[in-house]
C-alpha cells in the first residue's frame, strides 16, 4: 500500500506502501503456516530479502534528518517514470531503476514489520516450489508490475512510493494457487484480549484481496479516508503473482484448483 506520510523534521511529503489496517490485518497477524507439503530446502532467498529490507531500513533511519530525502531520492515517483526525468529531489540513479530500489525501502518500523511478517510466513514455501533463482525473479517481477499498476492509476503523482507489499501481494497470490488447502496460525486480537487461532489460508488471502479491490474501486472517484494507499499496486502485484503461478502449474500439467 501507499500511505501519505509527512516528515515534520524536513517538511517532505512521502508515500509508502505499508500495510493499512483492514479486515484481516487489523485483527489477525499470521505467525506460521501449515501447508499440505512442507518445504524441503532452506529459504535462503526469503531470508536474504528479509535481511536486505531490515538493513536498508536501519541505514535509512541512521541518516537522521536525511531520512526523508533518502526515501524521496530512492523511492519511486510516478511522475518521474512517466516523464523520464527527476521531479523534486534528484535521484542518485536513473529514474527507472527506482522501480527496483523502491521495493527495499520502508517508511517506518510498523511498515517494515508488517511486510516482513507476511514475507516470512508465505514466502518460504513459494520459494521452495519455484526454486531460489526462480523465486527472486518472481518476487522482483511482481514488485515491478505492482509499481506499474500504481503508476497507471496516477501517472503524474509526485509522491514517492516505497515498500515491498506489491511484491509480497504476488507471493500471496502464488501461495493461494500452490497451497490452497493450507492453514495459517495467527494471533487474534479481540478488544484487549490476544489469543492464537488457525484460519484457512485461502480465506485469509481472499478476504485480503476483496478488501484491496473494494478500496481501489472507491479510490476511482468516491470519498476515501484521506490516506493515499497504493491499492492498485497490491492488485497489480497479486495479478502478476497469480498469472506466473498459473503458468508454472499449467506448464507442469498440474490442475489450478489443487495444491502442489
Amino acid at each position: 500500500m501507499v500511505i501519505d506520510w509527512e516528515n515534520h523534521a524536513d517538511g517532505l511529503l512521502l508515500a509508502f506502501d505499508g500495510h493499512k489496517s483492514g479486515p484481516t490485518e487489523r485483527h489477525l497477524i499470521p505467525i506460521d503456516d501449515m501447508p499440505q507439503r512442507r518445504r524441503t530446502h532452506f529459504p535462503g532467498v526469503t531470508l536474504f530479502l528479509l535481511v536486505a529490507n531490515v538493513f536498508v531500513f536501519v541505514y535509512s533511519v541512521s541518516l537522521g534528518s536525511g531520512y526523508g530525502f533518502f526515501l524521496q531520492s530512492w523511492g519511486l515517483t510516478p511522475a518521474e517514470i512517466t516523464t523520464g526525468r527527476d521531479v523534486g529531489v534528484p535521484t542518485a540513479i536513473p529514474v527507472y531503476l527506482t522501480l527496483f530500489t523502491s521495493l527495499f525501502l520502508h517508511a517506518g518500523i510498523l511498515h517494515l514489520a508488517g511486510n516482513m511478517i507476511f514475507l516470512w510466513v508465505f514466502g518460504d514455501n513459494v520459494e521452495d516450489t519455484f526454486g531460489h533463482i526462480g523465486f527472486i525473479g518472481f518476487y522482483l517481477a511482481c514488485g515491478i508490475v505492482a509499481s506499474l499498476f500504481q503508476i497507471i492509476s496516477d501517472p503524474m503523482s509526485q509522491i514517492p512510493n516505497v515498500g515491498a507489499s506489491g511484491a509480497i501481494a504476488g507471493v500471496l497470490a502464488a501461495y493461494l494457487l500452490l497451497f490452497p488447502g493450507s492453514v495459517v496460525r495467527t494471533l487474534l486480537f479481540i478488544g484487549p484480549f490476544i489469543t492464537f487461532t488457525r484460519v484457512s489460508a485461502f480465506l485469509l488471502i481472499l478476504v485480503w484481496l476483496v478488501f484491496q479491490l473494494v478500496s481501489a474501486l472507491l479510490e476511482l472517484g468516491f470519498a476515501t479516508d484521506g490516506s493515499s494507499v497504493a491499492f492498485w499496486a497490491h492488485i497489480g502485484g497479486f495479478a502478476a503473482g497469480f498469472a506466473i503461478a498459473a503458468v508454472w502449474k499449467l506448464a507442469r500439467h498440474l490442475p489450478l484448483g489443487t495444491g502442489v
